[in-house]
């Protein structure tokens, strides 16, 4: 286990039908972790014979199948999987995941590096759109985020298992795990993931993007939401300076209670911002479309409109008077940051 900085890990996938990317996933843990790994713990939630099958028919010697007696959802399936783990660290992965290398000593070295970090992901295919080279890294060489996604993780397995794991009420899947990254960092810990440590993940493999998919996320969501109101709060905040220190101290504090209550912030800046706290704070260059752009979106999702503008002095007259207007109309709370 050198490789793993001290650490034991065991692997938790948990299955739902789509057998052939099931396969390729275990195939992919096997070949590339195994030699750095203990158990690999598959649940079976019920799935079709065909999958049930497939999995009967693997040889592994590492392998645990436990086929449920019946549907019991993501959330309950991984805590139950989990507690049959003894190791210091458990990665969970999707079954619709495939690994092409082992990852596992980047993810182990970050939660050495931060006694603090409480779970770590690898990047996936669509992290692509972050531009992640812009965001600070932290001990270990992660990037924070605020907003936790379960498609594959490495946790600290006795904190997983003292905060209950996932919670049940939201029964087959999503946002369960948005919920279990709220309740860590309300505690204290932080949530990371690594830009050099990737996975690809398919997505919809279990539920596709139907109509179960839709029922799903929408009550689910809903769910959240009653849950932690204040991550709907998306604050878009302007300025002419390109470095987070040259903001007023007051402001940052600010942006961090916004991030680390689950908001999201989109800065707009003259030129291109550099060493961006976590994820859910955004930089885009100052521009009248922009600015349209921005104060338009989430017309089908009240969680990703605009709330709020902050405004710290400095940007031209002619773009500050279209921001104001477009505030006023779209009745967004509006602050005015000055220099301390």
């Amino acid at each position: 286990m050198t490789d793993c900085a001290g650490f034991t890990v065991d692997v938790v996938i948990p299955v739902y039908n789509s057998p052939e990317l099931t396969q390729r996933c275990i195939a992919s843990v096997i070949t590339h972790l195994g030699a750095v790994i203990g158990n690999l713990y598959v649940q079976d939630d019920a799935s079709d014979a065909v999958t049930c099958g497939m999995l009967d028919a693997l040889s592994y010697p590492q392998l645990q199948v436990h086929h449920a007696p019946q549907n019991q959802g993501y959330g309950k399936s991984v805590n139950e999987a989990v507690s049959r783990s003894k190791a210091t660290l458990v990665l969970v992965l999707n079954s619709d995941t495939e690994i092409a290398d082992n990852f596992l000593p980047l993810l182990c070295a970050a939660l050495t590096a931060d006694p603090e970090l409480a779970v770590i992901s690898p990047v996936h295919d669509h992290f692509f759109r972050y531009k992640l080279e812009r965001y600070q890294r932290f001990p270990g060489g992660y990037i924070a985020t605020c907003r936790f996604q379960g498609y594959g993780f490495l946790i600290r397995r006795d904190l997983f298992l003292s905060l209950g794991g996932f919670d049940s009420a939201f029964g087959r899947g999503y946002f369960e795990d948005t919920d279990l990254g709220r309740r860590l960092i309300s505690q204290g810990w932080r949530v990371g993931v690594h830009p050099d440590a990737h996975i690809r993940h398919h997505g919809g493999a279990s539920f596709g993007r139907g109509k179960s998919y839709r029922q799903l996320t929408q009550r689910n969501r809903s769910l959240y939401l009653s849950r932690y109101p204040e991550v709907q709060r998306n604050v878009l905040l302007v300025s002419s300076c390109l470095v987070l220190e040259d903001l007023p101290v007051s402001l940052m504090q600010a942006i961090d209670t916004v991030l680390q209550q689950g908001g999201g912030v989109h800065w707009l800046t003259p030129g291109t911002a550099v060493q961006l706290p976590c994820l859910q704070m955004r930089n885009s260059r100052l521009s009248f479309r922009m600015i349209v752009r921005l104060l338009l979106r989430g017309w089908t999702r009240k969680d990703k409109r605009i709330t709020t503008v902050w405004v710290v002095p400095g940007m031209s007259t002619r773009l500050s008077g279209i921001l104001s207007i477009l505030a006023h109309l779209r009745r967004l709370e509006w602050q005015v940051w000055k220099p301390e």
